[in-house]
């Protein structure tokens, strides 16, 4: 008998009015907006939503097709982006990267939000896929972080917004993760380190959620279904959503509407604070 795939399991499109339009008169095209992992999920959402507040945004993946897409999407929306190609695992993309997206106008806002996931113990958890996870979720958004912030210290008024996205796993942690759990606990520090030396022109922030409707977690369902002995179908319900009080995946464009709001004018006592926006899972029991 076939087996039907789940609603959450479907990958939504990003429509004109999901999007979280702001008054901001940062938000313009002299100011560079740069976002990594921009090819898929929440990187492409947050991508378009920024070109799409007039940002002039530069979006960076190791998916040069998807990238494109990304980039074709936003013009689509009436903004403007570039895409660059880049491995964030090698120094030498990141400095080129950030480079080229100065070429573009003032570098105010930068997003981490690039990562992947391995599911495994510790004990049995590869080394090479340790460190590749270490440079890509914590030593990228650090470095990526070290080169812009002169750029945001030179803009007009001296003010620069990183945002990264950290997860649930940066509350709690659980079984088989431990390297997303590390990474993403590392995030918070990052952004809190930030904050503490950026006088409060230079802010930075965390956004943390449950599970989002984009290919990382949803490739995640079989994985956790072999391990756990169940079916894609109870993963997605009994273990994804299963301490939700919202029994819904949040979508990319949720998640990047936070990060819009976290750069504006409205969130200017988001310092080193953390948006919680995760159901309920890990505040309620």
């Amino acid at each position: 008998m076939e087996t039907r795939k789940p609603a959450d399991t479907q990958q939504p499109e990003i429509k004109r009015e999901d999007i979280l339009f702001l008054q901001d008169s940062n938000f313009n095209n002299h100011n560079v907006c740069v976002v990594t992992g921009a090819g898929t999920g929440i990187g492409r959402a947050t991508a378009i939503a920024a070109a799409a507040n007039n940002l002039m945004t530069v979006g960076l993946d190791i998916n040069a097709d998807e990238g494109k897409l990304t980039q074709k999407k936003a013009r689509e929306m009436g903004g403007q982006m570039i895409f660059i190609k880049a491995d964030l695992t090698r120094d030498e993309d990141i400095e080129n990267a950030v480079v080229e997206a100065a070429k573009l106008g003032r570098i105010k806002y930068l997003v981490n939000i690039a990562g992947i996931q391995h599911i495994d113990a510790v004990d049995s958890f590869p080394m090479e896929k340790y460190d590749q996870m270490q440079r890509l979720m914590l030593r990228a958004p650090f470095y990526l972080s070290k080169l812009v912030i002169p750029h945001m210290r030179q803009s007009s008024d001296g003010t620069g917004v990183i945002g990264n996205m950290a997860s649930i796993h940066a509350h709690i942690c659980t079984r088989n993760k431990p390297v997303y759990n590390i990474t993403k606990f590392g995030l918070r520090a990052l952004s809190q380190s930030i904050s503490a030396e950026g006088e409060g022109k230079i802010r930075s922030f965390t956004v943390s959620t449950g599970f989002v409707k984009t290919p990382l977690a949803l490739n995640q369902i079989p994985f956790q279904a072999q391990q756990r002995g169940i079916s894609p179908e109870e993963v997605v319900r009994d273990v994804m959503m299963g301490k939700s009080r919202i029994k819904e995946m949040m979508t990319p464009i949720e998640v990047a509407n936070l990060f819009i709001f976290g750069f504006s004018r409205f969130a200017k006592y988001l310092v080193g604070g953390d948006l919680l926006f995760d159901g309920g899972v890990v505040l309620t029991y």
